[in-house]
């Protein structure tokens, strides 16, 4: 099954608009195994679930990643379900509860991100009468490039402030109840520039060896993060996942013996999904053409909250199912929004189409990651959108 035929067939068996999310599953898979091949051994691929935890795409990505990445109790429960995954636990702020179900995975890694943090993730573990591996987050004064959100480089609410790190590493050798096997610096969000990328991993594995030097630690791992993007306003110039593959492969020889811990979400799974509904009007308001759809930020709040238009295409739809003149636009800018009642609904604007009429569907591509989980379901009650996956295996 292709789109095309799930909203064929859709439009032939149901009268309600078409409204759904597709995952290819196929394309999905694929994906991963090519990002997981292209890297090198030193190199460890885990998901972040936070993107999409979707059970059909975290049962897909198990066969293929290291791991998963997990920031809730809950994306703990959902990773621990597709069997024997490391994971890694880390989460700006952590609930005692938790913590505890992080003790009782037997989670990988946990992140630290402050010294409450870590005097209340030693107590825990002493109370489990556990002892704890670690990976201490820390937001770096400088050296990382600009995104679209920034964690690091900046003041934010991640991480340890690289110049309390001392004080903390001191703290941390105290505690009884874990133990530093490295550092965490997931710093960015969609950037798309793959040399400033590698840049800052050597940045990170660079700081990692002076630390470890100069605190006589015993660490194992970097853990950069994720932060690949996707290049919604221009998808014809991708981020260069080749050229930073090579880097990070030719860059074997600087890590000392050290383990490299890739977090990839959206990069991973944003291409694998699609929202797709259909144009219930076509209007013109104040000399501008609006597209009304069946659907809107309630679903794929990513467009609204960053303020862009979302990549889409048009699938035309030739039957017309009433008796009156069908409502459409001919080559003009079009803004597409959704049916809930604010402004802010909008998903494109302004884009230019060659034609778009009431009753064809619109596909929002690059909707696998961040989107549907993001968004406020429950804003003036509509139905939710289906859940359709393509899976040839």
């Amino acid at each position: 099954m292709t789109i095309e035929q799930y909203i064929e067939t859709t439009m032939k068996e149901s009268s309600d608009p078409v409204c759904a999310y597709v995952y290819d599953l196929n394309q999905l898979r694929r994906h991963a195994e090519t990002l997981k091949q292209s890297l090198p051994s030193f190199c460890r691929l885990f998901y972040a679930v936070k993107a999409n935890p979707d059970q059909r795409v975290l049962e897909t990505l198990g066969p293929i990643v290291d791991g998963f990445e997990a920031a809730s109790e809950g994306e703990i429960r959902k990773a621990g379900r597709i069997g024997s995954h490391s994971i890694l636990f880390g989460a700006p702020g952590k609930k005692d509860r938790e913590i505890e179900a992080a003790i009782r995975k037997e989670v990988e890694y946990i992140n630290i991100e402050s010294f409450h943090d870590l005097n209340r993730v030693n107590e825990i573990a002493g109370n489990m009468g556990a002892v704890l591996p670690v990976l201490i987050r820390v937001n770096l004064r400088k050296d990382v490039p600009e995104s679209h959100h920034m964690m690091a480089g900046t003041p934010t609410q991640f991480g340890v402030d690289e110049e309390d790190l001392p004080l903390l590493i001191q703290t941390a050798e105290k505690r009884k109840n874990l133990v530093i096997h490295g550092f965490h610096f997931h710093a960015m969000s969609n950037n798309l520039d793959a040399e400033k990328h590698m840049k800052f991993i050597q940045t990170c594995v660079e700081k990692t060896k002076a630390w470890r030097e100069k605190y006589n630690l015993e660490v194992k791992v970097v853990d950069v993060g994720g932060g690949v993007g996707i290049n919604y306003w221009n998808p014809s110039e991708p981020f260069n996942w080749e050229e930073l593959a090579a880097g990070i492969t030719n860059f074997e020889a600087e890590m000392d013996g050290l383990k490299l811990i890739l977090e990839l979400g959206r990069f991973m799974t944003a291409g694998c999904g699609s929202y797709v509904t259909e144009v219930l009007d076509v209007k013109t308001n104040h000399q501008r053409p609006f597209a009304l759809i069946r659907g809107g930020s309630h679903h794929l709040r990513l467009p609204a909250a960053w303020k862009m238009s979302h990549p889409f295409r048009i699938h035309k739809i030739e039957g017309w199912r009433y008796s009156f003149e069908r409502p459409g636009v001919r080559q003009r800018a079009v803004t597409i929004a959704g049916e809930l009642c604010t402004p802010n609904d909008v998903l494109v604007r302004e884009q230019p189409v060659e034609e778009l009429r009431a009753g064809d569907v619109i596909i929002f591509e690059y909707a696998g990651a961040y989107a549907w989980t993001i968004s406020h379901h429950e804003f003036l009650s509509h139905p939710h959108p289906d859940m359709v996956y393509i899976d040839r295996s």
